[in-house]
């Protein structure tokens, strides 16, 4: 169930992201750092996405794994964590090992330690010094197809990008269990879905059952199941909270409100 204050999350955490230089970019998405001070436990949504992420927690480092579905994590008192998200397809050659085994997991770090205060710059040296010899020409077609899928809103379909990359269903599972972590249907999902709380950001109506049909379901009832379980809640229930959510901030930025 999410958090009854996560309409104000904004008051008790704060979020900085930041780029990574150049020669590192192929690998990470960005940093990520955030700050928070909560009386009570607060229960954190996250959103799965097709990332591996490094993260520094009090002193400790751990990885964590592509999620199959929404999860939650517990803040609580005063806290900060540093992040690395990784682009999908380029965590295998840090872990040595098919990025399926870490699907749904978080384990400690393999990574050497970081001696001091753990910042990006600390953490950017460290990964240079984990970086492979040689580009794996797998990892970068995994990549490729990934890029592919978020953008090409067409492909609904795994027998579609299948035909588009001239590669079978097989072919493109295998590649993504060991590069990615989960499979090409479910990275298709999560973009096609990402799309549906674009619109809802857009406001207007939506015809649930037709946009079910547009992204290739089979019926409006397995749609709502994958929304729910990537976003913890179904989609009406979304969009009435996401509403919400805007209407609030409009107001507090309004002249004359407090």
């Amino acid at each position: 169930m999410r958090d009854e204050r996560e309409l104000d999350w904004r008051r008790h955490q704060r979020h900085e992201f930041r780029l990574p230089s150049d020669d590192l970019a192929p690998y990470v998405v960005r940093y990520w750092i955030v700050e928070w001070s909560y009386e009570r436990p607060y229960r954190q949504l996250i959103v799965p996405y097709p990332n591996v992420h490094l993260v520094f927690r009090d002193g400790q480092a751990s990885v964590s794994g592509v999620a199959s579905r929404h999860a939650f994590r517990e803040l609580d008192g005063d806290g900060r964590v540093l992040g690395v998200m990784f682009r999908p397809g380029r965590f295998r050659a840090f872990l040595g090992a098919p990025v399926r085994s870490l699907t749904d997991r978080t384990v400690p770090s393999a990574f050497p330690d970081l001696p001091g205060a753990v910042d990006v710059p600390a953490v950017e040296a460290m990964l240079r010094s984990c970086l492979p010899a040689d580009p794996d020409p797998a990892a970068e077609l995994a990549a490729g197809i990934v890029e592919t899928i978020i953008a090409r809103p067409e492909i609904t379909r795994v027998s579609v990008l299948a035909e588009e990359t001239g590669r079978s269903p097989r072919q493109l599972q295998r590649l993504f269990a060991e590069h990615v972590g989960v499979g090409p249907k479910w990275v298709i999902r999560r973009y096609r879905l990402h799309e549906v709380t674009e619109r809802m950001a857009a406001g207007g109506r939506i015809d649930w059952a037709a946009l079910a049909a547009g992204l290739g379901y089979a019926d409006q009832a397995h749609f709502v199941r994958d929304f729910t379980a990537m976003f913890g809640e179904t989609p009406t229930g979304y969009a009435a909270r996401y509403h919400q959510e805007i209407s609030r901030h409009r107001l507090a930025e309004s002249p004359g409100s407090t």
